[in-house]
């Protein structure tokens, strides 16, 4: 058995995530206007599993696996959305699961910085994956728990607004995205974010230890 934590199609890779994802990743990179399927499972060790099954059934490609102590996170894609989708079915029938067994997405963090300071704008540029933030433009910091979904966000923010996607972290204890752009700009793609991850249904997160 595996603890389904985020299980998330993407219809159509937008041209900034599909530019990052093909930065960071180190498998098969995805292209523009393919589907994608996003999957993070608890124990880590489990995506191996998850993988052969995907990749088995389907014509997917892998983009992404990483196998963490705690979490495994699978990213695959194709230019078919049937296979993409059928390569999730083939992983949730396995382990006998539906989508709503996944983790229900909880923003933990949402800001907006605006007329950006040009040494933080310095500090942000050189630790980006993806675009460029100019000074006086607006920050979005983004925060999500389960890290999977930092990967839809990104691509309906995308889709929203004309922003520059700066960085996302899609794995590990939370999700985070940094965004750029002018302020009306980000009010939409922040519109977008939340109104997209308020569609995910599923298990509501448990109860950390205190």
């Amino acid at each position: 058995m595996i603890d389904l934590r985020t299980f998330t199609y993407i219809d159509v890779l937008q041209p900034q995530l599909t530019g990052f994802l093909q930065t960071v990743e180190p498998g098969f990179m995805p292209l523009e206007g393919q589907a994608s399927l996003f999957i993070e499972i608890a124990p880590g060790l489990s995506i191996n599993s998850v993988t052969d099954i995907a990749l088995k059934r389907t014509s997917v490609q892998p983009g992404m696996m990483i196998v963490e102590r705690a979490f495994g996170v699978l990213e695959v894609h194709d230019f078919d959305q049937g296979q993409v989708r059928a390569a999730g079915d083939a992983i949730l029938e396995h382990f006998g699961l539906t989508e709503a067994d996944r983790l229900k997405p909880v923003v933990r963090t949402s800001e907006r910085i605006t007329g950006l300071d040009g040494h933080q704008a310095m500090l942000i540029n050189r630790m980006r994956h993806g675009g460029l933030i100019t000074e006086g433009q607006t920050l979005y910091v983004f925060e999500c728990e389960p890290a999977g979904y930092a990967c839809i966000a990104a691509n309906e923010a995308e889709k929203a607004a004309n922003i520059n996607l700066l960085e996302m972290h899609s794995f590990g204890a939370y999700g985070r995205l940094y965004l750029g752009g002018y302020e009306a700009d980000i009010e939409l793609a922040e519109a977008a974010i939340k109104a997209a991850l308020a569609t995910i249904d599923g298990r509501p997160l448990p109860d950390k230890p205190r």
